[in-house]
């Protein structure tokens, strides 16, 4: 496999060990906390940060996503169109996601990550090269994609470590 997976790879990888670590032990309702009326909620985040992994990577493999192909959507039970990643939710759709358990979010996203990590076992250096977004200036790339999607894992997942670390100090 080439570096380029293997790096990906242990990124993503980096990912869902802080959401499990996020997670781990806190009921529905603890995840559904809100810091204050317009914050967003640790549910809410691990959903969005998988659902955008998910549509993302879907999108680049041109595989269904796994939230709706997997029955994941169903088990949910949310509000919103299959369709739906939170990008653009308001404040009340962020209320909208809760009554979600640990269990549920780290499945979804474990199923989410193994079909990553499947995906990137498959492509080789030039791959990254692919343009799968003519849209922007310059258009993105598979790599510069999948890197997009790693940032914005990243920078949600600390938020949600910061909303664990509130609960548990308050």
């Amino acid at each position: 496999m080439p570096a380029s997976s293997d790096l990906l790879i242990d990124g993503f990888g980096r990912i869902r060990e802080i959401v499990h670590h996020v997670v781990d032990g806190l009921g529905p309702e603890e995840l559904a906390t809100r810091l204050d009326g317009g914050a967003n909620s640790i549910t809410w985040l691990v959903w969005h940060l998988t659902r955008i992994q998910d549509d993302h990577v879907a999108d680049a493999a041109g595989s269904d996503q796994v939230w709706t192909a997997e029955g994941w959507s169903e088990r949910f039970e949310l509000p919103f169109r299959p369709s739906a990643t939170g990008y653009g939710h308001s404040s009340r759709d962020v209320a909208a996601v809760s009554g979600v358990s640990a269990e549920l979010l780290a499945g979804y996203h474990d199923a989410v990550h193994d079909r990553t990590v499947a995906y990137l076992g498959t492509l080789e250096d030039k791959d990254f090269e692919r343009v799968v977004d003519d849209s922007w200036t310059p258009s993105v790339t598979l790599g510069v994609r999948l890197m997009s999607v790693i940032s914005d894992d990243l920078q949600h997942v600390g938020q949600a470590a910061f909303i664990r670390g509130a609960l548990e100090r308050g």
